[in-house]
């Protein structure tokens, strides 16, 4: 099958689009043909974290396909039926954190950026009718950590006011559209004007810039919760406009990871800070169902061909988009 592998070169370097072999399908194990794929900052991440002289790896961790094979003992699924992937190995019932061994599907073991995938049974849900190919794609893995993010960890109910630092990720536009879905006010920062255009179109009540005075601008005004997700840049400026015993739930450090806080404030605040990172296939069920009721798409910048890999890849890299980036698969 042809497929994005990473071999050879640490980074960027390393990628090329071949042949690689099919893998087979065995007891508790499905076979799908892929029809899309989604990227992820994590698939940049892995090329790093993948070594020179490691066996050449397909790259990806979301996609939606057929399925063509099924393993012994599998029995939820059959040959013909349309699916997204839960990329979450490992992670079944929803638990305080994820499970020792749990993986991310593209590493260690191969991904979504080829023709086919072969994955366990119980890691494939029914592809929500109300999405295109690409749609679905792109779904998994932003949109069950933004899931978390908002209905687990952050607990919003209607009425909240959430902070969205830094909006533009697949995560923070499905966070985006989750609180609003609940009722929720939601309040956006980038340094890009473009974006926080977008995002008010999406129905982001407030859409600040991220170098401006944040409580300025908000005019004293405090939050129920913030999506933390760039780190050391903006961190203390979160924290400086969550109201007391507020929320802060931290899915990410684009920039520097470590973070100085006066912890004197913080526990006078009587402040939450919560970790958060995808989540399990019960919340990836509950994710599909709430899609579905509330007609939720995702939001899709722009959709390469496989082929194209170099292109998307930069396009990733440089933070260009404002939400998805998908691959169509054909073949």
């Amino acid at each position: 099958m042809k497929a994005i592998v990473h071999e050879g070169k640490e980074g960027l370097d390393g990628l090329s689009y071949r042949d690689i072999y099919e893998l087979e399908t065995t007891p508790g194990m499905v076979k799908v043909k892929l029809k899309a794929a989604g990227m992820n900052r994590r698939d940049i991440a892995v090329t790093s974290r993948h070594k020179a002289n490691q066996p050449a790896l397909v790259l990806g961790s979301d996609g939606a396909g057929v399925v063509t094979e099924v393993g012994e003992g599998v029995t939820n699924v059959q040959a013909g039926d349309e699916v997204v992937i839960n990329p979450g190995l490992g992670w079944r019932e929803n638990s305080d954190a994820p499970p020792e061994g749990f993986e991310i599907m593209g590493f260690p073991d191969h991904g979504t950026f080829g023709e086919y995938v072969v994955i366990p049974g119980d890691h494939v849900e029914a592809k929500p009718a109300h999405l295109s190919w690409e749609e679905a794609g792109v779904l998994p893995l932003a949109a069950l950590t933004a899931y978390r993010v908002i209905f687990t960890r952050g607990k919003v109910k209607k009425g909240d006011t959430v902070l969205l630092p830094g909006i533009g990720s697949g995560v923070l536009t499905f966070a985006l559209k989750f609180a609003k879905a609940l009722g929720a006010r939601v309040i956006v920062t980038s340094r890009s004007e473009e974006k926080l255009e977008a995002a008010k179109k999406l129905g982001a009540d407030r859409a600040i810039n991220t170098q401006s005075d944040w409580n300025e601008e908000l005019q004293n005004e405090k939050v129920d919760l913030v999506v933390e997700s760039i780190g050391r840049a903006t961190f203390n400026k979160s924290l400086s406009v969550v109201r007391k015993g507020g929320t802060i739930v931290t899915f990410g450090a684009t920039t520097e990871d470590v973070v100085e806080i006066d912890i004197r404030k913080f526990f006078y605040g009587q402040y939450n800070l919560l970790g958060s990172t995808m989540g399990s296939a019960e919340e990836f069920k509950e994710m599909l169902e709430f899609i579905t009721a509330n007609d939720i798409k995702p939001e899709l910048d722009r959709v390469f061909k496989l082929s194209q890999y170099k292109q998307a890849f930069e396009y990733l890299r440089d933070t260009k988009n404002f939400g998805k980036i998908g691959f169509t698969i054909e073949g």
